[in-house]
């Protein structure tokens, strides 16, 4: 039988679910402004970033609400810390987000640099990670939360890739070496938005099992091997 205050931990649920579709709606828009060179969308992204803390306060609110007058039993303790735990990942990459808004601005009124193809594909596979992240929240799916840790290396060798060419292309064109740093720490935000996914996969893997698989081989297990080190010779 349901306790009669569980409507209270949906609405946790569904804060938690509004703030991650808007982190990701900010990822996709500070991609675009990028690759558009977009000053308008560039601004509604930075003009957005005070939304998703608002929504990570609302979800601490609940949480400690929740915990300080219903006495939660363990499996409604897991939800409510997992919920506070993934809140302060999203507000993160909602932060990210603004990051790459603010370098695409700056990259908006330069010439621009044919160097750009492997940004979004790798804003693609972060996003894609970040919203099966979320799926497990609502499915408490252990093995779709697994999937999404073991993709963690993915973003992390494109983002060398990234870093090769980009530091080969310096050597070669010193008069874009600003704007290749602008592109290389955007490679570096969409690589930590995929490691702030995976945080929440992690934490979904706990809120299941109640099993924390942090820095164990587990979370490792399938995942691809590391690419050549960004500070290796270009074959």
């Amino acid at each position: 039988m349901k306790r009669f205050f569980d409507a209270e931990l949906e609405a946790l649920r569904a804060s938690l679910l509004q703030m991650g579709e808007r982190a990701q709606e900010q990822t996709r828009l500070a991609i675009r402004s990028l690759v558009e060179a977009d000053l308008s969308l560039a601004d509604k992204v930075i003009a957005a970033d005070d939304d998703l803390d608002r929504l990570e306060v609302q979800i601490d609110d609940q949480a400690i609400s929740y915990m300080t007058l219903r006495g939660p039993v363990a499996s409604e303790l897991r939800v409510v810390i997992v919920g506070m735990k993934a809140s302060h990942d999203l507000e993160r990459v909602g932060d990210e987000a603004t990051s790459i808004a603010r370098r695409a601005r700056k990259l908006a009124i330069e010439p621009k640099v044919e160097l750009y193809v492997d940004l979004p594909r790798m804003a693609n596979i972060a996003l894609e990670m970040l919203r099966d992240a979320l799926d497990c929240f609502i499915l408490e799916d252990e093995q779709k939360a697994l999937s999404v840790c073991r993709r963690d290396p993915e973003v992390d060798n494109m983002n060398r890739l990234v870093y090769r060419r980009l530091t080969s292309f310096m050597i070669e064109r010193p008069d874009m070496i600003a704007r290749a740093l602008e592109l290389m720490f955007i490679s570096k935000s969409i690589e930590r938005i995929a490691d702030h996914a995976t945080n929440i996969a992690e934490e979904m893997i706990y809120l299941a099992k109640g099993k924390d698989v942090r820095h164990t081989e587990e979370v490792r297990k399938d995942a691809p091997p590391p690419s050549v080190p960004p500070w290796a010779p270009a074959s």
